[in-house]
């Protein structure tokens, strides 16, 4: 059986690596967007990543970031991976690959077919299909997966109670979660690890 990679999102304090440390997810998320309640800086980005399992990639969320700006932090180490939830088109990716050697994750947001039919012709590595309100906990039509034939992470809604399903239903290459694992606005140790569970058994 192939095993679905897990991203957990959003970690912001010492605790919410401690925690994925235990876990073992293969990704977690810092958020670089300023206005996101789970921003974190660049400062506090590199004081968690020095904290986090080497086996375990660190992900920077970024929207419409200046491509300088991402080349110095995979150059430095405070992260392994790109993901894009801006305008960013394929041109943007390709010049941020002749600074970089990274692997990029491109976030759509899905609300029909045509939505679909851009994240299958992103020239990204991986794509991340997300809700039309990404980063609400909501989910999007599943039902429309069925189109797509590339390696996708799946975000939008999922927290213990229905990954299990999504990932027998649907087979994604990983599996994105942020607000699922989360209680008051702060990442929950006890729904991190039943999230976790959930997926792996």
């Amino acid at each position: 059986m192939v095993r679905v990679n897990i991203k957990l999102c959003g970690l912001t304090r010492p605790g919410d690596i401690e925690a994925a440390n235990l876990l073992m997810p293969e990704y977690v998320g810092f958020v670089f967007v300023k206005n996101s309640k789970r921003y974190v800086s660049c400062r506090q980005a590199v004081v968690l990543k020095k904290m986090l399992h080497p086996d375990i990639k660190a992900v920077g969320v970024f929207v419409d970031e200046d491509i300088r700006i991402i080349r110095a932090m995979l150059k430095d180490g405070v992260i392994d991976a790109v993901q894009l939830h801006g305008g960013e088109d394929d041109v943007y990716m390709e010049q941020l690959r002749e600074m970089i050697d990274t692997r990029i994750i491109k976030a759509f947001r899905i609300a029909g077919q045509g939505d679909i039919a851009l994240a299958e012709a992103s020239k990204a590595d991986y794509v991340l299909l997300d809700s039309e309100n990404g980063g609400t906990g909501k989910s999007f039509d599943w039902n429309l997966l069925s189109q797509i034939k590339r390696p996708y992470f799946l975000a939008g809604g999922l927290d213990a109670g229905n990954v299990r399903t999504a990932v027998a239903r649907w087979h994604p290459y990983g599996v994105d979660v942020s607000s699922g694992i989360e209680t008051k606005g702060f990442k929950d140790e006890a729904k991190m690890r039943a999230f976790v569970e959930a997926v792996r058994n």
